[in-house]
């Protein structure tokens, strides 16, 4: 894992965070508090149990949130299932002792990073990896989307030419001249012509007369 020197600036993007704070142990969880206000953070609410968690993420939109693990290995990956699926930021793990196990199964659940021992720069080295993980993750899944959208366009599309071949006895290329020309004619685009051809509200009339 990645270590941030001692005296290193935190970047930018790990400076100043809005943190939610999750933690079995509601004495250890003040402790953590005090540990990210004075690397600079602001921590938004304090989380014990994981009915409070939904409830803390929805009024504070946290940037990042971290979960601080002690013994009970269950409680803990219970807290990140809840704090995973309800927050839009990073979530980080932080360790008592090392635990290769737990690590597996916390980041199974979908945690970003997680730090041992539970000490300033540890911490703020392992937001700052969370936070570049989680950014890379959102970027790739953004990807994805653009090129499902892309493929579902295409494919609008060829159905649709499809549909014009076999009514107007015409080629592929043919076809999608036919699209284009009448998506020009009608100021609108070649895939919301596809769309409406499909729905059936725009096929072209028969230039066989049948």
């Amino acid at each position: 894992m990645h270590e941030r020197t001692l005296g290193e600036q935190a970047t930018p993007e790990a400076a100043g965070l809005r943190i939610l704070a999750a933690d079995e142990d509601e004495i250890a969880l003040h402790e953590t508090a005090r540990i990210l206000r004075d690397l600079g953070h602001e921590v938004t609410e304090f989380a014990v149990g994981t009915a409070e968690v939904a409830d803390a993420i929805a009024r504070e939109d946290p940037d990042a949130s971290v979960v601080v693990v002690h013994h009970d290995d269950d409680y803990a990956l219970g807290l990140i299932d809840e704090i995973v699926s309800f927050s839009t930021g990073p979530v980080v793990a932080l360790l008592d002792n090392e635990d290769p196990d737990f690590v597996r199964k916390a980041a199974d659940r979908g945690i970003h990073a997680y730090a041992r021992p539970i000490a300033p720069d540890a911490v703020q080295s392992a937001l700052e990896v969370a936070l570049r993980r989680h950014s890379e993750q959102a970027q790739l899944s953004e990807a994805v989307d653009q090129l499902e959208t892309a493929l579902e366009r295409r494919a609008l599309i060829e159905r649709a030419k499809g549909i014009l071949m076999e009514r107007h006895s015409v080629d592929e290329r043919a076809a999608f001249e036919l699209l284009r020309a009448k998506a020009r004619s009608t100021s609108r685009s070649v895939v919301d012509l596809s769309r409406a051809v499909l729905d059936g509200h725009a096929l072209l009339p028969n230039t066989n007369g049948d």
